[in-house]
């Protein structure tokens, strides 16, 4: 008893404070008692002392049942706890936010073929090597401007960096302490406690230092990355000069001892980026936690019955009906997770559907295709019905097979996958070779593979060249069952055995067979051995609705400018306007 009480651990203690009113609950209560007696509700007060009946006050065990139910919901709020289990801890890894020189000197062909390539080049590496953590990225010449905000999709970002030079840049200037304010605000408005700051760049002035210091002082750190050479090359400045461009490293370097960070000269390779630590994200002091992960498990639930079985008696009558009652229901309550895995009454149909069609995918991987037909048979789904069809084709049931195919095509008309080996199917029995002695019911010889996943259009390869397998394979947790090679029987599956001795034969006649059905499904323009349904194919079987909406689509597609750079200069042009407007 001693070892519980020194183990228990209260996860929210301030709870007890209620406590303090138990006094004031107690008071009231004798208050109400001393007040009067029940009858004085109901009886004229000059009769009362009339009354043949005594008492009819408060009784003591009503308080003590108050006081009890009060003082269990309060032990149950604070929480009480006896063990910890495991708790994963977060750790948010440091957003970075580059700063790229689009000035005219970047135009420099120091580093061949210029310092504008060699940047896009450097930035590609680090958006694709980069291990997780946000990225922003900003460009800066006269004014600083946002190309894409803070975001974990590096690809979005790097889907602009064929976009950017001077050309689309409003002013033409190197003002490298406005790129490391912008970058501050981008860092403080997305919440982040900390981040990286890489500004890149050929020089920096004293403006950009004092920036640079600030920044470090929000808690966020800067680091340079050089662009360029210190021989510099000639360049052609915006208002049509011809100036020098050189790379200036002490100031840089200065820069990044200001803002607490490093400074590297860009290289060929990825070794710049690894020497500033801008590949793998750190994590901030604010944000990160040690330990071992554990954390104290709320138990102030199991008080909660008791105090319900209490909360019984202020019905007064039946109270004991009731309590036996809850006693008796409130096991059958409490969830069973393991039971409900197993299915139970409480399983809905789409549940119940989709166990079924995973029973009968894996039916249908081991070859059992009657087994997987009386999985699919009764579910009333596009899905359903196609994998219906495709078991009922590989059992050389055609015509079942080809209504179990209409049945998904009406619900799902775009369904392609359903559409190829319906045609499949159809060319297979017109050309259904007459039952031997030894296979009195025909092999299924254009049996389709099962595979729909719900996501029509898509088409799998056949096992067997020259053979079509519509349906892309998935994974049986899906509802989807993978292709398999057709064309022989399957033993167990209904289909007669082959002789050892007509095994030659039988090849040479399933080679003849699919053959002859590659030729049919080409003269019905079906897709041929790769399962592919073309465009023009797609397009035949749409309706007059899906026809109009597909090529409204596509003319508002083609009005859409595909012009990045465009639309950054348009963007910036914009912006540039509005912090004149304001002064800025």
């Amino acid at each position: 008893m001693s070892a519980a009480w020194t183990a228990l651990h209260l996860v929210r203690p301030h709870a007890l404070w209620a406590l303090l009113a138990l006094p004031l609950i107690a008071a009231l209560w004798y208050w109400r008692r001393r007040r009067g007696t029940a009858w004085q509700g109901a009886v004229d007060a000059h009769l009362l002392r009339h009354l043949l009946v005594a008492g009819g006050q408060r009784a003591w065990g009503g308080l003590v049942l108050l006081l009890l139910g009060w003082t269990l919901a309060v032990l149950a709020l604070a929480g009480p706890s006896w063990r910890q289990v495991a708790q994963p801890l977060w750790q948010s890894p440091s957003p970075l936010v580059v700063a790229l020189d689009l000035s005219s000197r970047v135009t420099a062909t120091d580093l061949p073929p210029s310092r504008l390539l060699q940047a896009r080049a450097k930035l590609a590496t680090l958006l694709r090597e980069r291990q997780g953590g946000e990225v922003a990225l900003l460009v800066y010449a006269d004014d600083a401007y946002t190309v894409a905000p803070l975001t974990a999709d590096t690809a979005n970002v790097a889907l602009y960096l064929d976009a950017l030079g001077p050309d689309v840049m409003p002013r033409d200037g190197q003002r490298a302490e406005r790129a490391l304010d912008a970058a501050v605000l981008l860092l403080q408005q997305s919440g982040a406690r900390g981040g990286d700051i890489l500004l890149i760049t050929d020089r920096a002035d004293a403006a950009a230092s004092s920036a640079a210091r600030a920044a470090r002082g929000q808690g966020f750190k800067v680091s340079v990355l050089g662009l360029g050479t210190p021989a510099g090359a000639a360049f052609r400045s915006g208002d049509g000069q011809i100036d020098q461009a050189r790379l200036e490293e002490a100031p840089l370097r200065a820069l990044a001892s200001d803002g607490g960070g490093t400074y590297a000269r860009i290289a060929s390779d990825d070794a710049d980026l690894k020497q500033l630590g801008v590949l793998t994200p750190g994590v901030s002091q604010d944000d990160r936690q040690d330990g071992n992960g554990l954390a104290w498990r709320d138990e102030g639930f199991w008080l909660l019955p008791p105090l319900m079985l209490l909360a019984l008696w202020a019905f007064r009558r039946r109270s004991m009906a009731m309590a036996l009652l809850l006693c008796t229901t409130l096991p059958l309550a409490l969830p069973a997770p393991a039971q409900a895995a197993e299915g139970g009454w409480w399983q809905r149909a789409d549940q119940a559907d989709q166990q079924r069609l995973a029973a009968g995918v894996a039916a249908y991987r081991t070859g059992d295709f009657k087994a997987a037909q009386q999985q699919f048979d009764g579910i009333d789904s596009a899905i359903g019905q196609y994998n219906l069809g495709n078991a009922l084709a590989r059992q050389g049931q055609y015509d079942a097979a080809i209504a179990a195919y209409d049945k998904a095509l009406k619900q799902a008309p775009g369904m392609a996958d359903a559409v190829a080996n319906r045609a499949a199917v159809d060319a297979a029995r017109k050309r259904k070779p007459p039952p031997s002695p030894q296979d009195p019911q025909g092999p299924p010889q254009a049996s389709p593979s099962a595979g729909q996943d719900g996501k029509s259009g898509q088409s799998g390869q056949s096992g067997q060249p020259g053979q079509p397998s519509p349906g892309q394979a998935g994974k049986p947790e899906n509802g989807q069952a993978p292709p398999s090679s057709p064309g022989k029987p399957e033993q167990g599956q209904g289909q007669g055995q082959a002789n050892p001795a007509d095994a030659a034969a039988q090849a040479q006649a399933d080679a003849a067979q699919r053959q002859q059905m590659q030729q049919a499904l080409q003269r019905q323009g079906q897709p041929g051995k790769d399962g592919q349904a073309t465009a023009a194919q797609r397009q035949a079987a749409e309706t007059p609705q899906q026809r109009e909406q597909r090529q409204a689509v596509e003319a508002w597609m083609r009005r859409v400018p595909d012009d990045p750079g465009s639309l950054l200069r348009a963007k910036f042009q914009l912006e540039n306007e509005r912090r004149k407007r304001e002064g800025r």
